[in-house]
């Protein structure tokens, strides 16, 4: 054991440390004790004025005293965060821990129920077409149809949206990579495999598009982001390999807010179809490309991503449906990764069930993304939604002007119409705002090296809101903090698990809903389609689950799809 170090040992050690005749310091005396004890000195980076403003941001108050002990530490620690920014740390590599929105106990079955007669193959109301042109806004479902029976050709449906994303693509702005050679070889092998009566599922055959973070062996992937404009990544993630096994025709990468915030990307703001002229606002949420797209007509079904509003927010605005999955339902690998423990991953298509039939393909693990559990996804579009328990929170329909209030008004009286036993239903009271920081902690940390290196700054957004101000502004959230607002968390989801039990499903507007925060941090999953024009822009209705129920929720919107007319509706462009 080292003795301690006592006056009369300090003040001989004071020639050999250089401070003979200098007035000492905490810092000074750390330094001595350390050399004493076989520790190198650390440079004193921090002063003690530093840490006293550091003090007013932190939330605690230190005496002189305890400022002069700790300040020794407080400068080692410095030294540890710059070596540790030293450290090459690949963009893809994700923290050693992992999110889980299952509480303990709770964890779903893995055993898919058996599917009935009633649950197989239902008759399609397939559309009548003079030209292949015809069929660019029809759904999955539909189209499915059309390849198994050869009616047409994946050939032909390739070649038809490939044109539609040259002719249109450029004036939305929603494509960033066409993948056209790729296409036409998936398309060949697709006609040739269910000719020879091997079929593999209903996205066989299907054109597709997905959101620019995915990474794809030999094309680029760009982020939407500047400073990764030309980035080649050497492997497919397991959204494009799940894709390719279903034997979906990948058409192209569709554009994304640069590193997944808003809709503008290295090109310029994303469109909207229904109003391509506007500039500002475009299609709102990073997954606008995958929106714009599908709204548009230029691809059979999308794939998009979301942390905190990025699928429901742009299929709304688009007038398309969309699914967020339950955290955790698809394996983000080799996906930009923004928040590890907020990314989802889900479908955007023009159909409700379309959203299903992608879940089913993409879901479960695929041992490299660790928060993929292993959970059965049982859809059954025929569960009777009067034997559902399903609520609504009434003061969000009941908020804004009277246009509004009518349309969400006519949404639920639909969904009574359609046997849906609605009531009311509050969220728990939570101060979900204050978790925000767990995101922007986390995008901050994954985006640091161009941070502190000043890459950030060749995005082009760099107003208070955007991502460059973010990430610097989150360098001053403290380790302590961010790990505070992850216990909250664990609070919120046992608030939301406690209130869930009660229900199957829960409906609200979209995306202006309290719940769509609150959800996005505990993992449940929500369904969002078109119920409406207001100022000839699309309005939505959302359908929020149980974790890994994801079922429910498509079932009322399906429901609710079938009793009204706004899926059938789309942009003329």
């Amino acid at each position: 054991m080292k003795k301690s170090l006592d006056r009369r040992t300090f003040v001989k050690l004071l020639p050999s440390a250089g401070l003979a005749g200098a007035s000492l310091t905490g810092a000074d005396y750390g330094n001595v004790l350390a050399q004493q004890q076989g520790q190198p000195q650390v440079p004193q980076k921090v002063t003690k004025e530093m840490m006293r403003a550091a003090e007013q941001l932190i939330g605690i108050e230190l005496t002189d005293a305890q400022e002069s002990m700790a300040l020794q530490g407080v400068n080692r620690n410095l030294q540890s965060y710059e070596n540790l920014r030293k450290i090459d740390v690949p963009l893809d590599t994700e923290p050693a821990t992992a999110f889980h929105p299952a509480l303990p106990g709770k964890k779903p079955s893995t055993v898919r129920k058996p599917r009935t007669a009633k649950q197989g193959r239902r008759k399609i109301d397939l559309p009548k077409y003079n030209s292949i042109e015809d069929l660019a806004f029809c759904t999955v479902t539909q189209l499915a149809e059309l390849v198994r029976t050869r009616k047409v050709s994946s050939m032909d449906l390739t070649k038809m949206y490939l044109e539609r994303l040259k002719k249109y693509g450029p004036k939305l702005l929603c494509v960033i990579t066409l993948t056209e050679e790729l296409a036409l070889q998936q398309a060949q092998q697709a006609d040739l495999e269910i000719k020879s009566g091997k079929y593999r599922g209903p996205l066989h055959g299907i054109p597709c598009g997905v959101k620019d973070l995915f990474a794809t062996k030999g094309i680029k992937t760009t982020w939407g982001a500047e400073p990764y404009r030309d980035q080649m990544i050497d492997h497919d993630s397991t959204v494009v390999e799940r894709l390719r096994n279903a034997g979906a025709v990948l058409l192209a990468k569709l554009s994304m807010g640069a590193l997944a915030q808003g809709g503008r990307w290295f090109e310029g703001m994303t469109r909207n179809p229904w109003q391509p002229e506007e500039t500002n606002t475009g299609s709102s949420g990073s997954s606008a490309g995958s929106a714009s797209a599908t709204s548009a007509g230029l691809v059979g079904f999308a794939i998009g991503t979301e942390t905190l509003g990025s699928i429901v927010s742009p299929s709304s605005r688009c007038g398309v449906a969309g699914l967020r999955p339950t955290y955790g339902r698809i394996s983000r690998y080799g996906a930009m990764g923004l928040s590890w423990t907020m990314d989802k991953v889900g479908p955007i298509c023009r159909g409700i069930e379309d959203c299903a039939l992608v879940l089913d393909a993409l879901h479960g693990p695929d041992g490299h993304d660790l928060t993929v559990e292993d959970v059965a996804f049982d859809w059954e579009p025929e569960r009777p939604l009067s034997k559902m328990r399903i609520g609504y929170i009434k003061a969000e329909f009941e908020q804004g002007d009277d246009a509004r209030k009518k349309m969400y008004q006519e949404a639920l009286d639909a969904l009574k119409a359609a046997g849906a036993n609605l009531q009311p239903f509050e969220l728990p009271t939570f101060q979900a705002q204050s978790l925000r920081i767990i995101l922007n902690a986390e995008a901050a940390a994954a985006f640091d090296d161009i941070t502190r290196d000043g890459r950030v700054n060749q995005l082009s957004g760099q107003s208070p809101n955007d991502w460059p101000n973010s990430f610097r502004t989150a360098r001053f959230i403290t380790a302590v903090e961010y790990i505070r607002a992850q216990r909250a968390r664990t609070l919120l989801m046992r608030e939301m698990e406690k209130l869930m039990s009660k229900w199957d499903c829960f409906v609200t507007p979209a995306p202006g809903s309290a719940s769509l925060l609150i959800t996005n941090l505990t993992g449940h999953p929500a369904a969002v389609i078109p119920c409406g024009f207001i100022n000839n822009l699309p309005q939505a209705i959302m359908f929020t689950g149980n974790l890994y129920d994801e079922a429910a929720p498509l079932r009322v919107a399906l429901a609710y799809e079938q009793a009204t007319k706004w899926h059938t509706m789309h942009p003329k462009l």
